[in-house]
């Protein structure tokens, strides 16, 4: 298991180094981020130190250098760019200090604040909304599957593959204008529910947050339809496979009840694929929140990468690129791992 884990991480490791070059040779094509920092007005001499700054004056191959160097928690940095960037993190040596550190996704164009601290500062908007749209996908998902697997070939079966159907076809962002007009507009008396709203509420007095999971609900019914309908095809059709298998009928020669052979020996046989649909759509909903974020008001990582690229802040969107990837890899791993715990049929090496 142990060798399991370190494979999947040295390969995962080289999969974030390939998004890292990606995002940098891409970004570093749009404009000149001198001009961008410094808006515009500023002279020469301002641009030419923004540009010293940024290490714009320098080879693209050592630009990527320098900023592979930021990004990485391993570093080496000398004293004045460990005070200067604020980096955070424990370091050793002399001048040149070797360190293990919190990745320095530089500043924000805009808002001259870390990227990281930006980023952080909307990351639980952002897992708490794929958190409640995979808790609906999974709690209508299985079951919905499993009485479909059942009841085969019933008016249950044909409407919950219509269903899935639909809801695999509709995009996220049309059945969010749609969903957020209904019930957010239209029936807003009845429903207690508004077009936007963030996942938190400013005491105007105190200036202090207050959890606000009201207006959680409907961006998490857009992201969830989508992983719902996989969710349930895939459970059914795994179902409808283990049914038909001899240990199905040696637990019902056993005298086994039917809802024990379903429930407890079916479906966690059949587990599998829904646990790859499961952990692959919860790493694709962190970057399929992008656009729900911004149509509902709600405060993510996707919204702010959303009104970042509005505003050319490159440095915002590379970082939410790189966060994203990183949490698509752990989650991935996670996945393999799982796959040996859910079903004793798969062992990992």
């Amino acid at each position: 298991m142990l060798g399991f884990i370190i494979r999947k991480f040295l390969y995962s490791l080289l999969v974030l180094i390939g998004v890292v070059m990606l995002v940098f040779f891409l970004f570093q094509g749009f404009g000149d981020p001198s001009r961008l920092v410094m808006g515009q007005t500023g002279d020469s001499t301002t641009q030419a130190n923004i540009r010293k700054e940024l290490y714009l004056d320098q080879p693209r191959w050592k630009q990527f250098v320098f900023y592979l160097n930021d990004v990485s928690p391993v570093c080496v940095h000398s004293s004045e760019e460990i005070q200067k960037k604020g980096l955070r993190g424990i370091f050793i040596g002399g001048k040149e200090k070797f360190g293990l550190k919190i990745p320095y996704l530089r500043q924000s164009y805009q808002t001259k604040r870390d990227v990281w601290n930006v980023l952080m500062q909307a990351l639980p908007g952002t897992l708490m909304l794929a958190v409640a749209a995979m808790f609906i996908a999974i709690m209508i998902g299985i079951p919905l599957g499993v009485l479909a697997a059942v009841k085969q070939n019933s008016w249950m079966d044909t409407s919950a593959i219509f269903s899935s159907i639909v809801g695999i076809s509709a995009p996220s962002f049309f059945m969010g204008i749609i969903i957020a007009y209904v019930f957010g507009f239209v029936l807003s008396d009845w429903t207690g529910l508004h077009i936007s709203g963030n996942w938190f509420d400013i005491d105007e007095v105190t200036g202090a947050r207050k959890l606000t999971l009201q207006n959680l609900i409907l961006p998490a019914i857009t992201l969830g339809i989508r992983p719902l309908a996989i969710i349930t095809q895939l459970t059914r059709s795994a179902m409808l496979d283990v049914l038909d298998q001899d240990f199905i009928r040696t637990a019902y020669a056993k005298g086994l009840s039917r809802r024990v052979v379903i429930w407890k020996h079916a479906l966690r046989n059949a587990l599998n694929p829904v646990i790859t649909a499961v952990t692959g759509w919860f790493a694709e909903l962190l970057a399929g929140a992008f656009f729900v974020e911004y149509i509902f008001g709600w405060q993510g990582i996707g919204k702010v990468t959303v009104d970042a690229l509005e505003k050319l802040d490159y440095p915002v969107v590379m970082g939410s690129v790189l966060i994203t990837a990183a949490f698509f890899i752990l989650i991935n791993i996670l996945a393999d791992i799982l796959y040996g715990l859910v079903d004793p049929r798969v062992r990992v090496h």
